[in-house]
């Protein structure tokens, strides 16, 4: 994952951008869950990678997720809840995608 493709979708240094694909996802996140949004979810992970500024030691790359990492270790914590995948719309997938 590029550090790039974080900051264009609006996951920046200092905060969410409005009128962003992070601030839509940020909404949508919200109402899912009743009016917050949950820690360890798709918006509040990548905007730790956005107030960071980099994305290089997360394990999000352009190739898939790097074993070891803490993308990998999301990713097995995700479908272990989720009865064994990874589901579409999820921490991982969301993150991955970006």
């Amino acid at each position: 994952m590029a550090d790039q493709n974080v900051r264009n979708a609006g996951f920046t240094p200092s905060g969410i951008s409005a009128g962003s694909l992070a601030s839509s996802l940020m909404s949508q996140e919200a109402r899912a869950s009743g009016g917050g949004v949950p820690s360890g979810g798709p918006t509040s992970t990548l905007q730790e990678l956005g107030a960071r500024g980099t994305t290089h030691s997360s394990g999000y790359t352009s190739s898939g997720i790097s074993g070891g990492s803490r993308a990998s270790s999301t990713m097995s914590s995700e479908a272990t809840a989720h009865g064994g995948g990874v589901p579409r719309g999820g921490t991982t997938s969301t993150v991955q995608s970006i």
